[in-house]
């Protein structure tokens, strides 16, 4: 799919809205009718204008605008949330490198995304103290190389499809000079928000790899999934790679029964598995989002009485210091 007519993913996200006026003006939505801007703020407004061609025109409650706008609500913190809500700082292993679980181990390759979410729970994390550097990846594949119980690479952020295809090859060669790896494990929001990105040459890189590879995309309401995500999904798919989803229950997005059943079917269409169901991690000013656990257990109930199991996500949550996610209800 990559044609010479089109621009490149690069030049897509370079011209993705970074000012929420002009995000506005292109919905046709006054600013007035939005919720009020934070005054000043480390994380920005980032949409690709693909993923903003998903959304409605003139509908300020639309459920892909709500998880991108900037709100004013952001800039207060409820007593239980905190900057680092699933402890990511006491998991470091190494500098970039985090251990939770048995037998696999997630790599921040890089801070930065194609579309900044607002509920994000990684907004606050010191990137700059793990920025990959030839001496700290180094030092996280000697990490890998040490610990012969690891099968498993995870490579997240930030989005580990923002690096470029040599770079990423090069990652992806490293971890497969560990000979006890078994499984490569991408966590991206791009195959939703800059389909654009699963390029030939990244299908190749995938489709010529020792290890299992395995992409977790990230979709939170069925209007995010159209044919250019069908597509790149596809693309994954014939590299070899098995898709799976994972959402985040978020209010005023994704809290109907209807739109968590119409976003499992039409993952499924598309050739991905639903996968997880996250229940809000509680990070600073997100309360906006927050749906109660027992109105996310009558969901996943109704969804069970709707679908068949297999497009039934489960509903967990992450809690420090646990050894995997935690089944909620």
């Amino acid at each position: 799919m990559d044609t010479a007519s089109e621009p490149t993913w690069q030049e897509q996200l370079r011209d993705a809205f970074r000012e929420p006026s002009e995000l506005a003006a292109f919905l046709n939505t006054p600013l007035d009718r939005l919720p009020p801007l934070p005054r000043s703020g480390s994380f920005p407004l980032l949409v690709p204008r693909g993923f903003a061609n998903r959304m409605r025109k003139g509908d300020p409650l639309d459920p892909l605008l709500r998880q991108v706008w900037p709100d004013a609500s952001e800039s207060v913190a409820a007593p239980e949330e905190r900057s680092d809500p699933v402890g990511d700082l006491s998991s470091r292993k190494a500098p970039g490198l985090l251990q939770k679980y048995a037998s696999r181990a997630l790599v921040v390759a890089t801070g930065a995304c194609a579309v900044h979410c607002r509920y994000c729970f990684r907004q606050n994390f010191p990137y700059d103290e793990s920025a990959t550097s030839p001496s700290r990846w180094a030092a996280q594949l000697d990490a890998f190389r040490a610990d012969a119980s690891l099968r498993e690479a995870v490579l997240s952020g930030g989005d580990p499809l923002v690096l470029p295809d040599s770079a990423f090859a090069a990652r992806v060669a490293d971890l497969e000079s560990v000979a006890h790896l078994s499984t490569l494990r991408i966590h991206s929001r791009l195959p939703v928000v800059l389909p654009s990105r699963i390029t030939s040459d990244l299908c190749r890189i995938l489709s010529t790899s020792r290890l299992r590879v395995v992409v977790v995309a990230h979709a939170n309401h069925p209007s995010e999934i159209d044919s250019s995500v069908a597509s790149a999904i596809a693309r994954l798919r014939g590299a070899g790679a098995v898709v799976l989803n994972q959402s985040v229950l978020l209010a005023g997005v994704n809290d109907s029964a209807d739109a968590l059943e119409n976003l499992s079917l039409a993952l499924w269409d598309a050739g991905a598995m639903p996968y997880y169901l996250h229940a809000l991690d509680r990070v600073e000013g997100s309360s906006r989002f927050r749906v109660a656990d027992t109105d996310g257990i009558r969901l996943v109930e109704e969804l069970r009485r709707r679908l068949p199991g297999y497009l039934v996500p489960r509903f967990v949550r992450e809690i420090e210091g646990e050894p995997s996610k935690t089944p909620v209800g």
